[in-house]
């Protein structure tokens, strides 16, 4: 199978190059990144400025934009060949709950999927890394069962991989998102010549992570995997919205 493989980490993240080596056992993989980290980057595209392409030492490639911009530019322009699955990952940190609003990975997958192919996005549940074979052999696993069990032309899937040993893994378990608290104050501090800067502080703690959630499936020694729509349309809310609508 032909596949390009993107991340948001960038380039020379350690996460990509696990899982390109496990996937390059058995299939043909084009590796197209972004050239530095991208981490919260979400579905942005470099529309004011163009995209650089070069390869590396070790055969990446490496684009001065976006996740999404790698994904796109690969698809639509690079690569000679259409590939036939697109896979971002394997992140440096979960992406849980809030977080796939946020979550460049998730994007890059949902640009694949924008652009009419099959995505997948993988994390590993620790930002330090660790065993990102476990999530690459998970990965592997997942994608020789999607010949005989075709994603919808709406849905991705996003997979969270515990940072565990795999035969430690207790299995997999579909999920729903979960939900976080709001996210913590902002940090106020200074640049070196006085003037007043603001870091993002930490992301808000779980609120919606019972059963059936993908908190509660890494934080049990399971894999989440959790189909997400790319089509956002609120279905339940179109015959509620017309009523009120209409007398306006």
């Amino acid at each position: 199978m032909r596949i390009l493989l993107s991340n948001d980490d960038g380039v020379h993240a350690e996460g990509l190059a696990s899982l390109h080596q496990a996937l390059a056992t058995e299939h043909d993989v084009v590796v197209i990144a972004p050239d530095r980290n991208c981490s919260g980057s979400s579905n942005s595209l470099s529309l004011q400025q163009p995209l650089r392409i070069s390869q590396m030492k070790s055969g990446f490639y490496a684009v001065s934009g976006t996740p999404s911009d790698c994904v796109h530019l690969g698809i639509n322009s690079f690569m000679q060949e259409d590939p036939q699955l697109v896979v971002s990952g394997i992140n440096h940190g979960a992406n849980l709950g809030d977080d796939v609003i946020y979550s460049g990975t998730v994007a890059a997958a949902t640009e694949g999927r924008y652009m009419g192919l099959p995505a997948i996005a993988v994390s590993l549940c620790n930002y330090h890394g660790g065993h990102f074979d476990t999530a690459a052999k998970v990965v592997l696993d997942i994608i020789r069962h999607l010949g005989q069990h075709p994603l919808p032309a709406d849905q991705i899937l996003n997979i969270n991989v515990p940072d565990l040993p795999y035969d430690q893994l207790k299995g997999l378990q579909v999920t729903r998102q979960g939900r976080r608290h709001r996210a913590e104050s902002m940090v106020r501090s200074q640049d070196p010549w006085g003037r007043e800067i603001y870091w993002y502080g930490k992301v808000g703690q779980e609120q919606d992570a019972g059963p059936g959630t993908d908190f509660h499936a890494i934080a049990n020694g399971y894999c989440s995997v959790t189909p997400l729509s790319v089509d956002m349309t609120a279905y339940q809310s179109l015959e509620g919205m017309q009523t009120w609508i209409e007398k306006l």
